[in-house]
């Protein structure tokens, strides 16, 4: 018998419902996986501009550091390393009148009495 007469053997299949399920399974996993990166970044530039308004806010506000058992009390813009405590922030009238106090002077290193203005 010739080959060509031969019976050519299965006819090609697709691919079975389970083969199809499993690919839909590894592509909705990589989906997930670009999604959950995709939501890192946006949780990471949430939280640096969070940090930027912070920093521009205690930037335009004064802090005092307590009277130590030796020392005066200090009076620090808000963004000053030297007292990096956050919150307890002052306004500038108040940051006035803490200077006019004997008991606190201003920090030599950020020297908040610069951006402070009479009237």
């Amino acid at each position: 018998m010739p080959a060509e007469d031969a019976p050519a053997g299965p006819a090609p299949r697709g691919p079975t419902p389970l083969e199809k399920n499993r690919a839909l399974e590894e592509w909705l996993r990589w989906q997930l996986g670009q999604v959950q990166g995709r939501i890192r970044e946006l949780e990471a530039q949430e939280a640096e501009e969070r940090r930027r308004r912070q920093q521009a806010y205690a930037g335009l506000h004064w802090k005092i550091q307590p009277q130590r058992s030796n020392a005066t009390a200090l009076l620090h813009r808000g963004d000053c390393g030297t007292y990096p405590v956050q919150g307890g922030f002052i306004g500038e009238k108040d940051a006035l009148v803490a200077l006019s106090m004997p008991e606190v002077e201003p920090c030599p290193i950020c020297r908040p009495e610069t951006g402070l203005t009479q009237g």
